[in-house]
């Protein structure tokens, strides 16, 4: 199980992944939207905002079910996608990663991936 310090550096990589994306592409398919991250091995939520300028710093948050976009990943997974030694569609294919949103997003956000 990675820790709770592990997890936070790979949120940041995935902010800091996502920032590399070209800002026309990036624009093209996001919206504005509320992102809520749960790690339920580790018994942690995070929060961030998806918008044209990007991807925000996760922080902590308490209410998961708040987001727009709900994020479900254990630690070591979380981790692996990060460093992409993880794929993120057969990880969600195979319910290692769970998403919740509008249909609409989740089209958007897969071009992303």
């Amino acid at each position: 199980m990675a820790s709770e310090e592990e997890c936070r550096a790979a949120l940041d990589r995935i902010v800091e992944r996502l920032g590399e994306v070209e800002p026309e592409q990036f624009k093209e398919h996001v919206v504005d939207r509320t992102i809520s991250c749960r790690i339920p091995d580790l018994g942690l939520t995070f929060r961030s905002r998806i918008h044209e300028g990007g991807l925000d710093v996760f922080a902590p948050g308490a209410d998961w079910q708040s987001g727009q976009v709900r994020v479900t990943v254990n630690s070591d997974d979380l981790v692996a996608l990060a460093k992409d030694e993880l794929n993120a569609a057969k990880a969600w294919a195979t319910g290692r990663l769970k998403i919740e949103a509008n249909v609409f997003d989740l089209f958007r956000l897969r071009r992303l991936l």
